[in-house]
């Protein structure tokens, strides 16, 4: 290929083992990957990535952009240890703080971008407390950062459906403002009424023609007999492959025998699940979920913000978390991993273009690994990151 590129890498090391590859970068995307000995175009810029892995940009399937507390000084946590109470200090901390919903999320949306991440789902507050106001906070983001990510957008009911009137009048107004998707939270033990709010949350789905995307906190019998319905739900709407049940912690409690059952019921309908390998709560049987054809993603949930204070940003530090917790220690696990933040997370979002190969975009990022299993297990810091040709990144600073 002779004509000029915009940006020419040197010396990458690709997931696949190759060595010593150059990547060719024009209008945004991968125009070709040379190996040792082709003959290389002339190229606007030139960077040498000494032999650094390259890896496809991360996907983070469950973020609260909201909700976070970057850009602030530190801040104590404040809520108390159950989720009504963390659902209150929301209510009460949220419209207070003296950074809006835009720029805390902004911040927030920097750091992550500086770890590799391309792709997010966030979750936004609709409440009667809040209206649309914590909506408009990750739009804005969203749109401050549309050259440096993609964001998808929950219009999540975070104070319940049926508990608080006026809500499912809010959430179809948020979908006509721009909301990608549509949640739940906890048909049972938050709404005490399942019927009520699937009949809210499917009826708005189905009207507008969006995804689902919901919390599900809800233990053994209670939390299986709300993903039984969920799935019943999904597939008499013909929903299968939009819809996503988030943390599923009932999972991790149910005999083997039910755990089958309820992953062959996932698989049959089509729903993904998204896990954040919460400390506080048994984890899902990963494996046995993915050998039964359920699509696995990983997401952060709550990145030091009124929920808690943890978290660095980093996908890749995630990823080494849940595999901790799912002890997986051997490369075919690690590399599953991987994929479930990436690949599959990608699949889920409905990113029809993911990956390294010539024609995609070019978002991708560095960093001193051997490969993808290092990469996991060490989370090494990311030296270049770009986003459809653009770099947006360097040395785990967002360039703007």
């Amino acid at each position: 290929m002779t004509q000029e590129c915009d940006t020419l890498l040197l010396a990458a090391r690709l997931p696949d083992g190759r060595q010593d590859m150059r990547i060719a970068i024009r209008q945004g995307r991968i125009a070709a990957i040379l190996a040792p000995g082709d003959t290389a175009p002339p190229a606007a810029q030139i960077l040498d990535l000494q032999g650094d892995l390259l890896l496809p940009g991360l996907v983070d399937a469950h973020l609260h952009l909201d909700k976070t507390l970057f850009g602030l000084p530190w801040l104590p946590h404040a809520a108390g240890p159950d989720r009504m109470s963390r659902i209150e200090t929301d209510r009460r901390l949220l419209p207070a703080l003296p950074l809006s919903a835009a720029e805390r999320g902004s911040a927030l949306l920097r750091r992550c971008i500086a770890h590799g991440t391309a792709h997010i789902r966030s979750h936004a507050d609709i409440t009667p407390a809040f209206g649309l106001t914590m909506l408009e906070g990750v739009l804005a983001a969203k749109q401050a950062h549309a050259g440096a990510a993609t964001v998808q957008v929950v219009a999540f009911p975070q104070a319940g459906v049926m508990r608080a009137p006026g809500t499912a009048e809010l959430l179809e107004a948020a979908i006509r403002a721009g909301a990608d998707l549509l949640g739940g939270l906890d048909p049972c033990e938050v709404d005490r009424d399942p019927k009520g709010q699937f009949d809210a949350i499917f009826g708005i789905a189905a009207r507008h023609g969006v995804g689902l995307d919901i919390h599900l906190h809800e233990a053994g019998e209670l939390g299986l007999f709300s993903l039984q319905e969920f799935c019943a739900r999904v597939r008499a709407h013909g929903m299968q492959g939009r819809a996503t049940i988030s943390h599923g912690f009932c999972l991790g409690t149910l005999p083997e025998s039910k755990q089958k059952a309820a992953a062959a019921l996932m698989a049959e309908a089509g729903v993904a699940l998204a896990t954040h390998g919460a400390g506080g709560a048994t984890l899902p049987p990963l494996s046995l979920l993915r050998e039964a054809g359920v699509t696995v993603l990983c997401g952060h949930d709550n990145l030091r913000d009124t929920w808690g204070p943890y978290g660095t940003g980093d996908m890749l530090e995630r990823a080494a978390i849940v595999g901790w917790r799912a002890d997986w220690r051997s490369d075919p696990q690690l590399h599953a991993l991987f994929g479930m933040v990436s690949t599959e997370g990608a699949r889920v979002l409905g990113l029809a273009e993911h990956g390294i190969a010539p024609g995609l975009p070019a978002s991708f990022f560095t960093l001193p690994a051997e490969n993808i299993p290092e990469a996991i297990a060490q989370h090494p810091p990311r030296r270049l990151v770009f986003f459809a040709g653009r770099l947006v990144a360097r040395d785990g600073v967002f360039l703007g």
